[in-house]
């Protein structure tokens, strides 16, 4: 690794053999604009979103770190330094202290295994850095390659929940700290 590429890599708090995690800041309009202005990215979690729609994603992603030490981080390819999408959380039921997992990612990312290795990460990562001890996840009744990969991850189904940016009813999963730490 060139010294060049070793600077540019600091900037993430998280990384794996090919992604990088940072956090949101106010100048990633483009980059936040790119992904949920992206409609193939979009239409299974309530989508096409307009420009106050994307300010008002960013600033909320700004805002659960600021608030909660949590985010769906934007997520980066180390060998090009291309943005791949987001992964991570965002609160779910505070009472229960229950976070829910969620990825988008970019169409030409798509079914090269980036999903998997940043979520793997990003739930090692949040089981070994808080206090939080359950991660829920959801997906869209038709997006088979997110179930797949939840299924993968080795949540459990729960129930299936109303979701009001799309009117349907999701299938919901969980993953305890326990059920995940015994596996590794």
């Amino acid at each position: 690794m060139d010294s060049t590429q070793s600077l540019n890599n600091s900037k993430y708090f998280l990384q794996t053999k090919r992604v990088g995690f940072r956090l949101w800041t106010e100048d990633d309009f483009h980059l936040a604009s790119n992904l949920w202005g992206n409609t193939a990215v979009t239409k299974l979690i309530g989508g096409p979103f307009n420009v106050e729609q994307i300010q008002e994603r960013l600033s909320r992603e700004i805002q659960n770190m600021n608030t909660y030490n949590i985010q769906y981080w934007p997520i980066f390819f180390l060998e090009t330094g291309e943005h791949i999408g987001c992964c991570g959380f965002r609160p779910y039921n505070k009472e229960t202290d229950t976070y829910e997992l969620g990825f988008h990612l970019l169409p030409q990312f798509w079914k090269q295994g980036f999903a998997r290795e940043a979520a793997d990460a990003a739930i090692s990562y949040i089981f070994c850095n808080s206090n939080i001890r359950k991660i829920i996840a959801g997906h869209h009744p038709i997006n088979e390659a997110s179930h797949r990969l939840i299924e993968q991850l080795e949540f459990k189904y729960v129930h299936h929940e109303y979701y009001p940016p799309t009117g349907l009813q999701h299938p919901w999963y969980i993953l305890t700290k326990e059920q995940h730490c015994h596996k590794k």
